[in-house]
């Protein structure tokens, strides 16, 4: 079974948004203590798995028929959003000092990106016309 380039970087990213918020997190315990850390790791695993779950919702809602499609799409991400909004005002209504913490976690995605944009632009014979 082949799988075409794009799919395989999709499978990675939640795998190196781990691995970066480990990193992070790892390098936090110099300078934090461990809870920090550990409110880093959380960020990182609720940032991958919910791109997972963005992933699996966006492949689910392509189909054939647009408009049901586009309902199910906004009424997602309406859930969504609310969802991110809940964990978000839980810990700061628990450890308002942890919030940048697990933020933190939660922005690892952005390193993995741009890795991924990196190594594939590296790939490219020719990136520019």
């Amino acid at each position: 079974m082949t799988t075409n380039p794009e799919d395989r970087v999709l499978r990675r990213l939640p795998y190196e948004i781990m691995g970066f918020a480990a990193a992070l997190a790892a390098g936090s315990l110099l300078f934090f203590t461990p809870r920090t850390g550990l409110f880093i790791l959380a960020g990182g695993l609720f940032s991958a798995a919910s791109f997972v779950w963005l992933r699996q919702a966006v492949t689910r809602f392509l189909g054939p028929d647009r408009r049901a499609a586009l309902r199910r799409g906004i009424v997602f991400y309406i859930l969504r959003l609310f969802l991110i909004i809940a964990v978000f005002l839980i810990i700061i209504l628990l450890v308002p000092r942890l919030i940048l913490a697990f933020a933190a976690g939660v922005s690892s995605l952005i390193p993995a990106i741009l890795a991924e944009a990196v190594m594939a632009l590296s790939q490219m014979k020719r990136w520019k016309a």
